[in-house]
């Protein structure tokens, strides 16, 4: 018997098996003629102007209507601290320079002039630059209205000076009361540094006596816990005689003791 051509059978195409004992051999088959080629569908019908269909919600989930973003805040916070001075309510916090002070003063002034009410100053988280400081404590001495003072945040350096100054002084149960030392910058020649150094021990001076008068202690106790550093929390600071007390929820505008 004599084998197939290799090349009488398509790729792909497996050889067939040879004949088993007692069979005929088996002849290769034609191949399949070529079917027809199909005919072409007919064209399809262009859909509706606006195709595709706009995204529509499904029957039963309403639209949500979009949430409202308020973006003009116009003069929210001038407004704010508007209806707290309307109040009698000063606010101070960040770092009290010249021009703070002197805004700060002019509040305190207006106050005290349109009415005799109390005032209540809320120092939160407020530092100050010395001669800032002892501006303020200056016009706190000078105003014919009783000035209450609460503490938020932590109050350090000067601004202890600015507290010291109030008639009432307290502050709310996260407060930090920092001792610290004044810091400054000093710039010129020899002659004149040295000159700003002697007005700068005065003003230090003026600060530490401030805060011996209402803590009851020696001046040269304050000048070294200022030294050092020294942190109090409400309760140490109202025992150290810097604050009358904790501030409470039964707290009203100017209320005494």
């Amino acid at each position: 018997m004599t084998a197939p051509m290799a090349d009488s059978f398509p790729p792909g195409r497996p050889y067939p098996r040879p004949p088993g004992p007692g069979e005929p051999p088996s002849r290769p088959g034609r191949p399949a003629a070529p079917a027809a080629p199909g005919t072409p569908g007919a064209p399809g019908t262009p859909g509706a102007p606006g195709w595709p269909a706009p995204h529509r919600e499904p029957p039963g989930y309403p639209a949500v209507p979009p949430a409202r973003v308020w973006t003009d805040q116009g003069d929210w916070p001038g407004g704010l601290y508007q209806r707290l001075l309307e109040k009698r309510i000063v606010m101070a916090s960040g770092l009290l320079d010249g021009p703070a002070a002197s805004v700060l003063s002019a509040q305190l002034l207006t106050l005290d002039a349109e009415g005799d009410g109390p005032v209540r100053l809320e120092l939160q988280g407020l530092d100050a630059e010395l001669p800032a400081a002892l501006t303020i404590m200056g016009v706190l001495d000078v105003l014919r209205v009783p000035v209450s003072g609460y503490v938020a945040g932590q109050l350090s350096g000067p601004a202890l000076g600015v507290l010291a100054a109030c008639g009432q002084r307290r502050g709310y149960p996260s407060a930090v009361l920092a001792l610290t030392e004044p810091t400054l910058n000093l710039d010129g020649t020899a002659t004149q540094v040295r000159s700003q150094e002697e007005q700068v021990e005065t003003m230090v001076d003026t600060l530490y006596i401030r805060l011996a008068e209402v803590t009851g202690r020696e001046v040269d106790e304050i000048r070294a816990d200022a030294r050092q550093g020294r942190f109090l929390t409400v309760p140490e600071a109202v025992a150290y005689g810097l604050l009358d007390g904790q501030a409470g929820p039964g707290d009203r505008r100017g209320e005494q003791g």
